[in-house]
């Protein structure tokens, strides 16, 4: 095992596969960054060159993509026949480009995206999404274990950065959700402790609704089963009402009712909550 990158998350996948018994090198511009690991078995490289022909197969987590290429390019003759894995962030353009610059050097190469923070990894709260050819993945998936829940997409090499970014999307949607509840319900005296359990609940009946509110997505059919549309953006004006009436930002239900009317206005009042996918599947354009 090679081990490219150690900041928090990079010291974090060094760790865990020298927890599981892998012999593991290390390699970083600031070296004493290496020295706990070398302390628990690590050995630490002296070139990015010597890093790669330490072992069949080096993780690299760096800043950014540039600092992929900046690196690795120094010694690009030594990727060819190389199983390379990249859990550095970005997008899925980079991601397909940079698979097209590792397999030009001769690498075999998987990207990926790490749902966790540093303390998680080595868990199976870990989840590591990995992307491109299925065989790569397969090989070295025993050791890939050590890092958590891995979990293989397809083929195409962005997938993983888009699953990051959709996952992102989820997180902070629900986040914003809640606080924005917690703000109306603080103007009644009501403390987030207060409100989270009930707040909970409502989340997890709504992710109940997913599956159903998939197949109507997938097949573009959306028949008014539990509401229509129009129904909805009722509620939503109600939302917006009541937070202006208590003192309370109302930009995000206001958002979400200015996507339900143009919706609407299309023709899509009678159908249900999902037909919004249109919506959200074309960029605006001012």
């Amino acid at each position: 095992m090679t081990v490219i990158g150690l900041g928090l998350m990079g010291r974090a996948l060094a760790g865990a596969f020298l927890k599981a018994g892998h012999p593991t090198t290390v390699w970083n511009r600031t070296t004493s960054k290496a020295d706990q690991l070398v302390a628990e078995g690590a050995r630490l490289a002296p070139t990015v060159g010597d890093a790669l022909r330490a072992g069949s197969l080096t993780i690299v987590c760096v800043t950014d993509y540039q600092a992929v290429y900046e690196l690795l390019g120094v010694s690009d003759s030594e990727l060819d026949g190389k199983m390379l894995i990249n859990l550095t962030s970005g997008d899925s353009a980079q991601a397909r480009e940079a698979a097209q610059w590792a397999e030009q050097r001769g690498a075999h190469y998987l990207d990926g995206a790490i749902m966790a923070i540093p303390p998680a990894i080595g868990t199976a709260e870990a989840v590591i999404l990995h992307s491109g050819p299925r065989s790569g993945f397969e090989i070295h998936k025993a050791t890939l274990d050590a890092l958590g829940t891995v979990t293989y997409l397809g083929a195409d090499h962005g997938l993983a950065s888009l699953y990051d970014v959709a996952g992102l999307a989820m997180m902070w949607s629900v986040l914003n959700a809640w606080l924005h509840g917690t703000a109306l319900l603080r103007t009644a005296g009501v403390d987030a402790a207060t409100y989270a359990p009930f707040a909970r609940q409502i989340a997890a009946g709504v992710a109940e609704w997913l599956p159903g509110y998939a197949e109507q997505i997938d097949s573009g059919s959306f028949p008014a089963e539990v509401s229509a549309l129009e129904t909805d953006v009722r509620a939503m004006a109600h939302l917006i009402e009541e937070s202006e009436a208590v003192g309370v930002n109302a930009e995000l239900p206001k958002l979400i009712k200015a996507m339900a009317d143009r919706s609407i206005a299309a023709g899509h009042g009678g159908e249900q909550y999902p037909v919004l996918i249109e919506e959200f599947s074309k960029p605006r354009n001012d």
